[in-house]
């Protein structure tokens, strides 16, 4: 028993070390964001309105790019976790084909678009011009935020979480700087008892989006260099022309993910453009829900990311015991940490509201929100933490299935008829999205049980 102790003790410390510098990554981007709202709240509910009528189109096209990451996150971590650092080497070159192809491509595609994109999400007349500015802006930069997001996938597919958390803290700095001067006026600011001239350009929202994009293409070209100067896994001499013996694996786990991710975000996107329709108040406690509720998500997808890599070197090295060990300690972690985030984000719901915004309104209706789903952080800290397990062996079909069945039967049809049909609220479409994370997390731990997801015990219960 001791034996076993000292062993959970130590996988317990494995995975903490892995999780920890991403939980931190997470951090400094919500403290970015919280920041960014912030400012942008200070111009009033319009200006907050403006930036959230197409962020779900932001985290369709950023989850796609994830996706493609995770496709080839499985096959390093098996790679490397068996010790082959020349596939794994070769694997990461196939990365960077991706992350050209699909930064190119997503480039083209949303600069295209933009014109008219918030007039699909059903943005008010008056705030779509500066929409649609503030979405060119942003995605200008693509092929490097492409190589932020894949690059620092195969980074933490090495055990490597240090160095993406690194990069976006630069990210994040450049974007708070670049934001604090560029949003507002020149004016004087009180420093240390002293009155400072604060230059200022006083763009607004469109100061926003070039301190945003600035922050991208900063973090892209930072973690492009730190993955060509990684000792085992960089693709320097590595031949970039397409290979399919490595191509074809990684895209098997790849394209259900990136469908999944796809399907899932353009169901966020009409969820969106349900409650755009509901006015601009919905819209901005809605946005500014989302960005206060994303901090108490922070221990999830920490966990999560150490869940993938770990699964995914157990898978290498044959390992039952090891995944065994694995995954029964992160399931006991995880929804204790997103216990103890949920009970903290129902009792500050209003200040964290209040943060954001002076609206008295937007401020009482996103609190109802955050203190609605605040319950149920622990079920869905499982489903996320369960997604990464089966994310890291390779198997993302069945997520893909679950998410496709969730997102657009339970989230987007119910907040539909409820909405349009019963004619409620906000509060009705949040339900409909706990509901949603509900039976993800029922539908996981299914999966989970039966053992079909594990390639090492198959058919085995676990």
């Amino acid at each position: 028993m001791q034996k076993n102790e000292n062993k959970r003790r130590q996988t317990l410390w494995i995975v903490l070390a892995l999780a920890w510098p991403t939980m931190l990554e997470q951090m400094l981007q919500v403290a970015a964001q919280y920041v960014d709202s912030a400012m942008v709240g200070r111009l009033g509910a319009a200006a907050t309105a403006t930036v959230g009528a197409t962020v779900t189109i932001n985290w369709m096209v950023g989850s796609t790019l994830s996706a493609l990451g995770v496709g080839f996150l499985a096959y390093i971590a098996r790679e490397y976790g068996a010790r082959r650092y020349d596939n794994a080497a070769r694997a990461v070159a196939q990365s960077v084909v991706a992350a050209l192809v699909s930064g190119l491509g997503f480039t083209a595609l949303t600069l295209c678009l933009s014109p008219f994109i918030p007039g699909w999400m059903n943005a008010d007349e008056g705030i779509r011009k500066g929409a649609s500015l503030y979405f060119f802006i942003i995605y200008t930069p693509m092929l490097l935020r492409a190589a932020t997001v894949i690059f620092g996938t195969v980074l933490r597919a090495s055990g490597d979480t240090r160095t993406p958390m690194k990069v976006n803290l630069l990210v994040n700095l450049v974007n708070v700087v670049l934001n604090y001067l560029l949003i507002y006026e020149t004016r004087d600011v009180a420093l240390l008892g002293l009155t400072v001239r604060m230059p200022g350009a006083g763009l607004g929202v469109t100061g926003a989006a070039i301190g945003t994009a600035a922050g991208f293409a900063v973090g892209g070209v930072a973690m492009t260099v730190a993955l060509w100067r990684h000792p085992r896994i960089s693709p320097r001499g590595q031949s970039l022309r397409p290979d399919w013996s490595i191509m074809k694996p990684c895209l098997k786990v790849a394209v259900p993910a990136a469908l999944q991710r796809f399907g899932t975000s353009f169901g966020y996107v009409a969820f969106a453009s349900i409650i755009n329709s509901l006015g601009t108040v919905a819209t901005a406690a809605h946005s500014i829900a989302n960005t206060a509720e994303s901090a108490f998500y922070i221990p999830a997808y920490g966990i999560q990311t150490a869940a993938a890599t770990l699964s995914g070197n157990a898978n290498g090295m044959k390992d039952r015991a090891y995944m065994r060990s694995i995954t029964r300690t992160l399931l006991i972690l995880e929804p204790s940490l997103m216990a103890v985030s949920g009970t903290v984000l129902f009792l500050l719901a209003p200040r964290m509201m209040a943060m954001f915004t002076p609206d008295a309104q937007v401020i009482a209706l996103g609190s109802t929100v955050l203190r609605m789903v605040a319950v149920t952080e622990p079920l869905y800290g499982i489903a996320v933490v369960l997604e990464g397990i089966f994310m890291g062996v390779g198997d993302t079909m069945y997520a893909f299935g679950c998410n496709i069945i969730g997102m657009w039967g339970l989230r987007v049809l119910g907040t539909a008829l409820l909405v349009h049909v019963f004619g409620f609220g906000l509060t009705a479409a949040w339900g409909a999205m706990i509901a949603h994370n509900i039976f993800l997390c029922f539908m996981f731990a299914l999966h989970y049980r039966s053992g079909k997801w594990n390639p090492l015990v198959v058919g085995e219960k676990f």
